[in-house]
């Protein structure tokens, strides 16, 4: 029998933090002069009264660490119970959120999707817009916390590759670690901070450059706006967003590794090689399209086809103009780069650069194997040996992922969804990009239009993606209930 006490304690002081949380936008309305205040009070009773229930009642002297089965458990609902709680504050609110809508952005703004089905974002509180911001933001921190300490001892999709890469040194493995993680959390903290800083020099407003900052390195894409950046209409702007959108979507352990003053690993990477160039070149192609088709001047297109594709790569989901009415070949690039994602120990989702370039170098040694059959060889990443059974976690790990993707979609054209919108929102969802393809859910609609349970559906798939899908598949296993 599976002892859930660990996994409750986990879960209590993730809802005190939430709790902690809902006061910022509190003091928001409050200096504002706005009403809603209440409204986040209420919500953080609520919270905090459920978190400290879940603390003291599962409080224990002996602290072991968890077991294979509790960290299953506490990561799952670890992601799934602040959702909940988290959509407390949509649904109090005047906005006129069902329980449903509520729960779907919680979620989406948790697990750094950015699909919404609010509009009229411009006439929000300013408390509710905070709140928005700061889930994507704390979601971004707990994305790199499970990429660095839970997914590498799961052994899910391949992450144990960066086991040996965080815990590797004649330092004993928990002092090494919780140096790391603190280093990591202070760099996310001081990215922010500069992203903040660089948007309000650059003539943002100061609400509007700290919400921003949050969701560009979160790769997250909530905004103050229904027309995202292009409301600001600034290439200055658009430039500061660009980097801090590539930024969120490196390997966050990279930046440790820069200030141990080791630069040379930092460019040697192979996995941020990759992740740079498939960004060039959709980043190019996209561009050329735009000067072809579409007549822009050379540095408008790149301005605006770079942004789009770094958006959309990196799944932060802002834009700088409405491209659903694209056809044809940026429209296919987009879509691809949709399922790459970023680099594994990023804020950004989806495959993962990382599982393209094992696959690959798997390929060239079997190519390869035809030629000379008798020889010995082995696939390299980063210069070091793959094992079989990270390739195939990483086979694996693709197919559930395009299972995932397959079976949503025909769920939704279950619903009635039309084919672009169906195909797009699953993919928008299980890769946690925001925006879909299409005049519906494009970038210049919402997903409030979507039936409720297309909704629930959706929020699903935003947690099976942000999760790394094996993480819930796992627990549904009779065996895994077993003693």
């Amino acid at each position: 029998m599976i002892d859930f006490r660990p996994v409750l304690h986990v879960i209590g002081w993730l809802l005190c933090l939430l709790a902690s949380a809902m006061m910022l936008p509190a003091v928001a309305d409050i200096m504002a002069g706005n009403g809603q205040w209440m409204n986040f009070i209420a919500a953080g009773g609520i919270t905090v009264v459920a978190g400290l229930g879940l603390v003291l009642g599962t409080w224990s002297n002996q602290k072991k660490p968890l077991n294979i089965r509790q960290a299953y458990l506490a990561a799952g609902l670890g992601w799934l119970v602040p959702c909940l709680f988290a959509a407390l504050p949509f649904a109090l609110g005047n906005g006129g959120l069902s329980s449903v809508d509520a729960f779907f952005e919680a979620t989406s703004g948790i697990t750094t999707t950015g699909s919404t089905v609010l509009t009229g974002l411009e006439g929000m509180p300013p408390g509710l817009l905070l709140w928005r911001g700061l889930l994507q933001w704390l979601g971004g921190i707990g994305i790199i916390v499970m990429a660095l300490a839970v997914l590498p001892v799961l052994n899910i999709g391949g992450m144990q590759m960066f086991r040996v890469e965080v815990l590797s040194s004649r330092d004993r493995a928990a002092p090494r670690a919780a140096r790391i993680g603190s280093t990591l959390i202070s760099v996310y903290v001081g990215l922010t901070a500069l992203l903040a800083a660089a948007l309000w020099a650059a003539g943002m407003g100061r609400f509007d450059a700290v919400i921003h900052a949050m969701s560009t390195i979160a790769t997250g894409g909530f905004g103050n706006y229904d027309s995202s950046m292009a409301h600001f209409d600034s290439a200055t702007m658009d430039l500061i967003v660009f980097i801090g959108m590539i930024l969120g979507g490196m390997p966050f352990l990279l930046f440790f590794t820069l200030l141990q003053g080791d630069w040379r690993r930092v460019v040697r990477d192979q996995q941020l090689r990759w992740y740079l160039g498939l960004m060039a070149l959709g980043s190019l192609a996209v561009t050329l399209w735009l000067i072809d088709t579409q007549d822009f001047g050379p540095w408008t297109a790149l301005r605006h086809g770079a942004f789009t594709v770094v958006s959309v790569m990196t799944g932060t989901g802002l834009v700088t103009m409405d491209y659903s009415y694209w056809t044809g070949m940026p429209v296919a690039v987009l879509f691809f780069l949709t399922f790459v994602g970023g680099c594994a120990g990023s804020t950004a989702a989806g495959i993962k650069v990382f599982r393209f370039q094992l696959l690959f170098a798997n390929a060239v040694v079997q190519v390869r194997q035809l030629l000379r059959p008798h020889a010995v060889m082995v696939p390299s990443f980063n210069a070091k040996p793959i094992p079989k059974d990270v390739l195939t976690s990483v086979m694996g790990f693709i197919f559930v992922y395009a299972l995932a993707f397959a079976t949503l979609s025909m769920m939704l054209a279950l619903l009635g969804l039309d084919f672009v919108t169906a195909l797009s929102a699953s993919a928008s969802a299980i890769s946690n990009v925001g925006p879909g393809l299409g005049a519906v859910i494009g970038p210049g609609g919402s997903f409030a239009t979507l039936p409720d349970l297309a909704k629930i559906l959706l929020a699903g798939g935003m947690l099976f993606g942000r999760l790394e899908m094996f993480i819930l598949l796992v627990v549904f296993v009779p065996s895994f209930w077993e003693d």
